[in-house]
């Protein structure tokens, strides 16, 4: 059971292969369907040192039930909208008590 309210059903994505150069690539194999998640996406104003000028990101935040196995580099597809995040990080709160939602940064790809 999940904290957070879900906005909607996602897809765990996994796995990689060699293509016909050597090179990986991504197989979105399914791992799970149907997840509920609270999926987020979000702006931020960034500059730095680098690159003084404003510029603006997006990125998303989902939550997913506790147990939810999902780690880094693994994929995240929105079955409402049919968009393909990478995960760049996983985390969550420890609380004796009750087990908590697990946080994924996530990336758009398409």
């Amino acid at each position: 059971m999940m904290q957070a309210v879900a906005t909607t059903k996602v897809s765990i994505l996994r796995g990689t292969e060699d293509d016909e150069f050597g090179d990986p690539r991504d197989t979105d194999t399914p791992i799970a369907t149907g997840v509920p998640a609270s999926l987020v996406e979000q702006t931020r104003r960034v500059s730095g040192r680098e690159n003084p000028t404003p510029r603006i990101v997006r990125y998303a935040v989902a939550r997913l039930p506790a147990r939810t196995d999902i780690s880094e580099d693994d994929r995240v597809l929105d079955e409402r909208t049919g968009a393909k995040y990478i995960v760049d990080a996983v985390s969550s709160m420890a609380n004796p008590a009750i087990e908590v939602d697990r946080r994924v940064d996530l990336r758009r790809t398409t």
